[in-house]
């Protein structure tokens, strides 16, 4: 008989999960502490690996009705403007790795996950669940709200993100530590194309490196809209748990210091501004950081990372599958051997990415002789340096 499975958290990583069980006939409840289901934020990279998941949740068609399609990777010096590397993406990505690489916007991505989650019926979708506590025996997981509400399950899936409640479960020395604060603080802006000049415009991903800061601008929204995200180290902006505060173009231009004339345009012509401090955990370190008995973790609830990689959601969109394949069609006593392959197989996988993330983050904002020395790898080896078969082929 298929498990009932508590799903906490209603975003990426939550409803791909809820999905994924779903089509494999298990019964998943999805409980989301905010108010009505839905996503804040800005633009979302997906790489061959997560668009090709996507596409095995039968998702393919929708996901390219929303999605840009970025025609290449353009590396620039920040302080210059100077074109340090380019890497080939369009037809050249679906070629290599059979599937594409999207750029979407977060909410297209959410809303096209709910709608599919909804359409299958696998379960309850719930609104205002502050989960408060969670108690399990060796059959069942009890889970209760802050407003004394309470779900039954035989099993839960912790999806809710870098400050998760269901982490708490896990037999790991890692479960009560408070995540890192880095000192990075990250500025995004979202504009229509139509509404800027032809020259600000763009069907690429542009990167620029710069000492202590990067900048990334690309299409969203069918390539009708374009995202930018600046990120530069400095001192937190307020409260590390929101990662959606208004701020200014003064605020980031403080941050930043100067950089060329190029990149100044572009983020000058945004109409405003958000920004959140970034905060991540130490790489996972063994399958006990992601199940445990009848407990599993997806995305950030198991391995938040730093944005460098832009993985964030391709690692929760490929937890979800793997944990829906190792459970397969098994029954409610199956769950903890099969969270325990889940745990198994995803572990090594989602730690490389993480200290990938932590390195990238250290080479994109380097100074000194390290900068000039990745200038001159950039211009040298480019491409096999900006791609990453093993990430986007696995």
């Amino acid at each position: 008989m298929p498990a009932h499975i508590l799903v906490a958290g209603g975003g990426i990583g939550g409803l791909a999960t809820a999905l994924a069980l779903s089509r494999n006939r298990h019964r998943a409840d999805v409980f989301e502490q905010a108010a009505a289901f839905g996503e804040i934020g800005a633009g979302v990279q997906l790489g061959p690996n997560a668009t090709r998941r996507l596409q095995q949740l039968d998702l393919g068609q929708g996901l390219a009705s929303i999605a840009a399609r970025p025609d290449a990777l353009v590396v620039h010096s920040a302080g210059n403007g100077a074109q340090l590397a380019r890497l080939p993406l369009g037809d050249a990505m679906q070629q290599r790795y059979g599937a594409p690489y999207f750029c979407v916007h977060r909410a297209d991505l959410h809303g096209l996950l709910l709608e599919a989650v909804r359409a299958c019926g696998g379960g309850t979708l719930v609104t205002g669940a502050h989960i408060g506590q969670i108690e399990t025996s060796d059959d069942l997981v009890c889970v209760s709200s802050t407003d004394a509400r309470a779900w039954e399950g035989e099993a839960l899936v912790g999806a809710d993100g870098l400050w998760s409640i269901a982490r708490r479960q896990l037999d790991a020395a890692s479960a009560a530590e408070s995540p890192r604060v880095t000192g990075h603080t990250a500025w995004r802006a979202l504009v229509e194309q139509s509404k800027l000049p032809a020259a600000l415009r763009r069907t690429q991903v542009d990167v620029w490196l710069g000492p202590h800061l990067h900048a990334v601008a690309y299409p969203v929204r069918g390539g009708d809209w374009l995202n930018v995200v600046v990120i530069a180290e400095s001192a937190p902006a307020g409260d590390a748990r929101d990662w959606d505060q208004a701020s200014s173009i003064a605020a980031l231009k403080q941050a930043m210091g100067r950089s060329c004339a190029g990149l100044q345009t572009l983020l000058d012509a945004m109409s405003g501004w958000r920004a959140w401090t970034l905060s991540d955990r130490a790489p996972i370190a063994s399958a006990a950081d992601m199940a445990h008995e009848r407990v599993a973790l997806v995305g950030d609830a198991a391995h938040p990372m730093v944005p460098y990689l832009a993985q964030g959601a391709g690692m929760a969109i490929e937890d979800a599958l793997a944990l829906a394949d190792a459970l397969g069609h098994g029954s409610a006593a199956e769950v903890p051997a099969a969270f325990s392959r889940y745990a198994d197989a995803r572990w090594a996988r989602n730690a490389r990415v993480q200290a990938k993330a932590r390195r990238n983050g250290e080479i994109f904002h380097a100074t000194g002789a390290v900068r000039l020395g990745r200038d001159m790898a950039m211009r040298m080896l480019g491409p096999k340096l900006l791609d990453q078969p093993w990430l986007y082929g696995g």
